[in-house]
This record gives structure tokens, C-alpha cells and sequence, in this order.
């Protein structure tokens, strides 16, 4: 395991760290760029590929990723529109859109075989890779996933979610969404480094690319795709965690999703929304539990 976390006391430190560490890079897939961050030995025999939530970017995922750096190669990619990946050609992409980009990306890499965590939003695109693309990924982890408004009895309230979140981009801005992120994203216990973090993270986000986000967060459905991977060619090992604290996608919610597809549950304790955030140590312990059942 790699000693860093409790070194990280002030935003510039983790800052400093990211550059040093956990530094941003790019690949090229058919003329899009893909940005990502990566630790860890590239020779590795394990790999644990990262997805971010909606409010948020490769960047935040910095002290899990070192908590496993010795167990396994991490890599956390920005989805299209965030840091410097490039967009989706579509206004609305469906979750499927960004999984298609995701399977371009782990080509690019040379990554035939992972774990793949996918945090909040990042949990949607997840699933709808595993459900087109299952043989690369051994073992899929939601944490804290949402779930969409894209079925028939969510539509209605999927459009007033986009209209509110679209219109926060005007007013307050990315700047005010930022100062007000740590309110939704951590409990009330979490630490002064943990909430300067997330609002660090979201203040990096680009409008387009968050608006993509929002569309594809209203208009489509975990459930179909995880309704998709069972079978032959299903995934080995699915699980779903949550923070006890969470109050976006909440433990009842959470729960009621693994139980409805019959998946392990589990809570991150005295975490909200961004638990890997918040206690990136104990996140990190998850991961890494699966990351013994490997082999």
C-alpha cells in the first residue's frame, strides 16, 4: 500500500501531489482525444480502471488511486467533456455513446482485462459497457450509482431534474455549483481537505460537457443495461456500495437496485455521495478485496 493520504492536509498538498503522482495524459481514438490519469506499475497483473460521477473529474479519484497504486495499475479516465477529453459528436448522448468511447479507451491502453468501478453517473456508463462489452472487464463495481430518469415512471421528473441542472449553469454558474458541491457530495462529518477537494474538482468541469452529462443522466435507465449482462456472458463478480450518509443516491435507493438484480450490498461508513472521497482508505479496502479474488 502506498503511505500518502494522511500526508495531504491542505488543498495545495493534494494539488501537488496530483501533479506529482497522478498526473494527466492523453490518447488519441479515431481523432478524439481521451484524457486520463493513471498509478501504479503499467506492468502490473491487475488493473482497476476508475469512472467519475457527473460533478466531478479523473482528478478526484487521487487518494483511492494511491491507496492502491502498490496492488494494482489504476487508471481513472475522464469521461467525454471533462478535463481535456474531447465531447461527444451528439447534445444528448445515451449512456451507450459514452461506453462506446470507454471501449475505444481501453483498447487504446492495451487493458483486455479489469476492474471496473463506476462511481455515481460513472456507474451508468459502466454497466451499459459491460452490458455491449463484457469481456474486459472481470468484475463491475457500482458505487453509489445513479440510476436515471429515463424510464417511463421517471421521465416526467428526468425533465424537470435537466431543466434545473441546465439551468444552473447560467445561475449560479460552475463557480456557485462548486461552492455548494460538498453540501450534496459528503456528509456533515466530512473534513475541511475533503470538502475543499470536491469543490476544487468541480470548478475544473466544462458547461458542455456537464450538459452532456445531464441529458444522458435524464434520458436513460441503469436498469436496461444491467438487465442486459446476465447470462452466459455475464460479468463474474457485480456488487454495489454506498455511503451511509449518502443523500443523492441514497442507501434505500442503492440497496433496492442490488437487491432487485441480486448483487451484494454493501455501505461505506461515515461517507456521503463522494464516499471514495471521504474515506478513500476504506473505498480503496473494497476495491482491493476484490482485487484478491482474481487469482
Amino acid at each position: 500500500m502506498t503511505a500518502i493520504p494522511s500526508t495531504c492536509s491542505h488543498l495545495q498538498d493534494a494539488i501537488d501531489l496530483l501533479h506529482a503522482r497522478f498526473a494527466e495524459r492523453s490518447v488519441d481514438v479515431g481523432g478524439s482525444a481521451i484524457s486520463y490519469r493513471s498509478c501504479g506499475a503499467e506492468t502490473a497483473a491487475k488493473t482497476v480502471v476508475l469512472l467519475h460521477g457527473i460533478g466531478s473529474g479523473a482528478a478526484s479519484w487521487l487518494q483511492c488511486a494511491l491507496e492502491l497504486a502498490g496492488d494494482a495499475r489504476v487508471i481513472a479516465w475522464n469521461a467525454p467533456g471533462y478535463g481535456a477529453s474531447s465531447p461527444l459528436p451528439m447534445a444528448s448522448p445515451s449512456a451507450a455513446d459514452y461506453a462506446i468511447r470507454l471501449q475505444q479507451f481501453l483498447q487504446a491502453m492495451g487493458i483486455a482485462d479489469c476492474i471496473l468501478a463506476g462511481h455515481s453517473l460513472g456507474a451508468m456508463m459502466a454497466s451499459a459497457y459491460v452490458a455491449q462489452e463484457p469481456g474486459r472487464v472481470s468484475q463491475l463495481l457500482l458505487i453509489s450509482p445513479a440510476q436515471g430518469y429515463g424510464s417511463d415512471d421517471k421521465r416526467a421528473r428526468g425533465r424537470q431534474v435537466a431543466q434545473q441542472r441546465l439551468a444552473a449553469l447560467e445561475d449560479p454558474g460552475i463557480q456557485g455549483m462548486a461552492q455548494k458541491s460538498p453540501e450534496r457530495m459528503l456528509s456533515p462529518q466530512a473534513g475541511d481537505l475533503a470538502r475543499a477537494w470536491v469543490r476544487w474538482n468541480a470548478l475544473t468541469l466544462n458547461p458542455a460537457g456537464y450538459a452532456q452529462a445531464v441529458r444522458m443522466l435524464c434520458g436513460d435507465d441503469i436498469q436496461r443495461y444491467l438487465s442486459m449482462t446476465a447470462g452466459p456472458a455475464a460479468v463474474p463478480v457485480m456488487a454495489v456500495y454506498c455511503g451511509a450518509d449518502d443523500i443523492v443516491t441514497t442507501p434505500q435507493d442503492s440497496r433496492a437496485l442490488a437487491e432487485a438484480f441480486q448483487l451484494p450490498f454493501q455501505l461505506i461508513e461515515a461517507a456521503g455521495h463522494a464516499c471514495y472521497v471521504e474515506q478513500p482508505q476504506a473505498v480503496a479496502a473494497v476495491i482491493r478485496c476484490h482485487l484478491d479474488q482474481l487469482f
